[in-house]
């Protein structure tokens, strides 16, 4: 037999399958399915029905969904990004026309022309997939779904491209209500908390409510359209000075704060709990609010402030590095106040969170939100975290980042500029 008797066929095109008879080995809903499918979502937007009843038609077509595998899932995924895209025609006339008009005085005009050719039949969709009650639901658990295939599949983008600018506008801070989490919550919100928690697991119920009663405080966004579950929450310390040591923190058996001398907050734990609204930021919201909100139950806090892991530190700093300087780091937390290695080290992790941009933006991912949102970074911390997991990602250190209500948007504007806004004990580290 040739090669070309064992070569795999090329995958079929939506377009080809919707024209087909049967379904090929590998393919998810067979043509016929497709073309039903297909006919549904339409119907979902037919301009002659209300929203009530396209609401009602969405809900249908979720339940079905809900039933299908991950294949034919993809398929329905694909029909919403490729049939239902704006109309290229209309944009290219709407276009012509807006560049035409310029400043004159069917300006105006021509600008709404264009706005509304823009709007995708994509748009109206999903918009009336969110009518129903658990319509808002589905679409996050949707995109939460589909964010894995988006590399591999690039048909897929303008789906999420839509979905993440909907969500944007859903879920701004606006419409969303900040709750405290405390240990007279309901336990199935608790039992949330342990699930979502992504910073540093909750290993029992005494941890948990540790972290929620008397020196402590939490606090989360929630959307009312998602049956309290949280979006996004802090945790927070209050303590007489910055933490330097995530140990005590997270110690059941430490005695609590004295609230009355209370003058700084540490968020030490800052957990996003739905990936499908990855790229739609309210995190730099929460801690403003969150500050605000703690000012006014404590009037003596004058710190706000985290103790933050370094998550991409070691994978940075191992290509940085030959082997033998890195065997020399292998026990950081043996190493000396004054030892070199140890100073060496501070060193390359200054450089790496006050140094190291991607685009334009930090290269570590914890670093990326906390001076996206304002803070500076104040303090590097040795032995910060001397657990096993903060050694292996960052040798045991940590960082604090500054959070100077006054000065959020001065520091967001010197980010803009590629400028990392730092304290002075930091940039001296690697001068």
């Amino acid at each position: 037999m040739t090669e070309s008797t064992h070569a795999k066929p090329m995958p079929r095109s939506l377009e080809e399958r919707l024209g087909a008879t049967l379904r090929r080995f590998g393919e998810g809903l067979s043509p016929r399915a497709l073309r039903r499918a297909l006919a549904d979502l339409q119907a979902v937007v037919d301009p002659r029905i209300s929203e009530v009843e396209a609401g009602r038609r969405a809900a249908d077509l979720a339940q079905w969904y809900a039933t299908l595998d991950a294949d034919s899932r993809r398929d329905v995924w694909l029909l919403m990004s490729e049939r239902f895209a704006s109309d290229a025609k209309k944009i290219q006339a709407a276009r012509a026309h807006f560049d035409a008009a310029a400043e004159g005085a069917d300006a105006g005009h021509a600008e709404v022309r264009l706005r509304r050719a823009l709007v995708s039949p994509r748009a109206r969709l999903l918009q009336r997939f969110a009518v129903a009650e658990p319509g808002l639901r589905f679409l996050v658990d949707l995109r939460a779904e589909l964010l894995p295939h988006l590399k591999h599949d690039k048909r897929l983008l303008p789906l999420d491209a839509e979905l993440e600018t909907l969500f944007s506008t859903w879920f701004d801070v606006a419409f969303l209500e900040l709750r405290r989490l405390s240990w007279d919550s309901p336990a199935s919100l608790i039992e949330k908390l342990i699930k979502y928690e992504a910073v540093h697991d909750i290993r029992s119920w005494g941890d948990l409510k540790n972290r929620l009663d008397s020196d402590r405080r939490c606090y989360g966004f929630f959307h009312p359209r998602l049956d309290g579950d949280p979006l996004i929450f802090v945790e927070v310390a209050l303590t007489d000075g910055m933490s330097d040591c995530i140990t005590p923190l997270l110690d059941e058996t430490a005695a609590a704060a004295d609230l009355s001398k209370a003058t700084t907050a540490i968020f030490y734990s800052i957990s996003n709990c739905q990936t499908g609204l990855r790229g739609v930021s309210f995190g730099d919201s929460l801690i403003k609010r969150v500050s605000e909100t703690l000012k006014e139950e404590f009037p003596k806090l004058k710190t706000f402030a985290t103790l933050s892991p370094i998550p991409g530190f070691r994978a940075w700093v191992t290509k940085q590095v030959p082997p033998e300087k890195l065997a020399e780091w292998e026990q950081p937390l043996e190493l000396g106040a004054k030892a070199p290695e140890r100073q060496e080290l501070l060193s390359w992790a200054a450089r790496y969170l006050g140094k190291e941009l991607n685009d334009g933006k930090p290269l570590d991912p914890v670093a990326r939100f906390h001076l996206g949102n304002g803070a500076r970074i104040e303090r590097l911390n040795w032995a910060g975290d001397p657990s096993a997991k903060g050694v292996k990602q960052s040798f045991g250190l940590m960082v604090n980042y500054l959070y100077d209500l006054k000065r959020l948007d001065k520091h967001r504007t010197m980010l803009s500029r590629g400028e990392i806004p730092m304290a002075s004990a930091i940039s001296d580290l690697y001068r």
